[in-house]
């Protein structure tokens, strides 16, 4: 089905409402679809009978609905070597790549640039790169993406991306920023821009739609939170993925369409620390948790995780839909950082309120501190 289908589809079976902007990037999507069926390859992935497609860069305001029609796209593109990726996840394995590059053989045989090879692996796995969440605020991230993007356009790799920025807002105020500016041109020539205008919020009308904190813990929690993630995530396939946080990998055993579900163990009873849950901050725009107990004494490094954990999300205005053993009062009253915890508690009750979940999800803020 292409985008335009499948978005008809759920729009008729009443899981989505009619929205103008949304028809209309999914008949441009649905375009795209539709060349990439016509694009052959010849003499393996480097040449091709025809042109590749122009891309598409889809940018919007939040709860526009980007990563869904993304995934509607994604789903059905008639593109065997396709992948689709965060842009700040995939800009750390490149960054990965370089320096593994740096250190095998090849640079002692006179091949001093890792930019080319590098683009060449990433154009192996994937001639459709599909980017969620576009943006740019780390200047190595800056200073690389001309000349990377220049070769995977050269080598004809398709992009699709969305963003909340249009591109000439890109590393907006950043330093050198006129040596990032002919990459904001490229972008504009090897990808169509799209704007889906302004309307409903409709990340904030799901959010809305029932409760975001579900106490105690029986059936009906466990049948909310899982009636909230098929909503949040407008029936978006769910994926595992894998964060790098200072040289290690952090797994997200679920994620879709922005929304990332774990379980209180997954998070606090695993020795993660301030820099994971800033990550996840950063990267996700909603968090589930599922089964956060009422928590003893004995239980005072799982305390204190999630203690972290709910600064980072409150700080980054990441939206939290939880089921826990009791209120926000009820969930650790004595042991070591009780008394603090009466902060996180206020925390969680505020997280509960219409200001807070309207309020933007602030991803840069939590990449700064992240970066920190």
């Amino acid at each position: 089905m292409t985008p335009l289908e499948v978005l008809e589809s759920r729009i008729e079976a009443g899981t989505l409402t009619r929205d103008d902007g949304q028809v209309a990037a999914a008949k441009a999507l649905t375009d795209l679809h539709q060349r990439l069926a016509g694009w052959r390859i010849r003499d393996g992935w480097v040449r091709h009978k025809t042109a590749p497609p122009k891309g598409l860069y889809l940018w919007g305001g939040v709860g526009r609905g980007k990563s869904m029609l993304m995934d509607m796209f994604f789903a059905n593109a008639p593109v065997k070597q396709k992948r689709r990726v965060h842009f700040h996840q995939f800009m750390q394995e490149t960054h990965a790549g370089i320096a593994a590059w740096r250190k095998r053989l090849e640079r002692k045989k006179g091949q001093d640039d890792p930019i080319p090879p590098v683009a060449e692996a990433i154009a192996q796995d994937a001639r459709l790169l599909c980017f969620d969440e576009f943006q740019v605020t780390d200047i190595a991230d800056a200073m690389l993406l001309g000349r990377l993007f220049e070769q995977l356009f050269g080598i004809g790799v398709v992009v699709v991306a969305t963003s909340n920025r249009v591109p000439d807002d890109l590393y907006k105020d950043g330093i050198n920023r006129q040596l990032f500016l002919p990459f904001i041109d490229m972008l504009k020539d090897r990808l169509a821009v799209m704007e889906i205008p302004s309307g409903e919020d409709h990340r904030l009308r799901q959010l809305t739609a029932a409760p975001v904190y579900y106490a105690p813990l029986d059936d009906s929690a466990d049948n909310a939170m899982q009636e909230a993630w098929e909503r949040l995530t407008q029936g978006a396939e769910p994926q595992a993925c894998t964060l790098t946080v200072q040289n290690r990998a952090v797994t997200v055993p679920r994620e879709a369409a922005g929304v990332a579900r774990f379980t209180f163990a997954e998070l606090c009873a695993k020795p993660l620390g301030p820099a994971d849950y800033l990550a996840l901050a950063a990267r996700f725009h909603t968090l589930l948790i599922e089964g956060v107990p009422v928590l003893k004494p004995a239980k005072r490094n799982e305390a204190k995780r999630f203690v972290t954990l709910i600064d980072a999300l409150y700080e980054a205005k990441t939206k939290l839909v939880m089921s826990a053993a009791a209120g926000p009062d009820g969930l650790y009253k004595e042991g070591d950082g009780a008394f603090e915890f009466a902060r996180t508690a206020s925390r969680l009750m505020e997280m509960r309120t219409q200001e807070y979940l309207a309020a933007a999800h602030e991803e840069a803020l939590a990449e700064e501190g992240l970066e920190d």
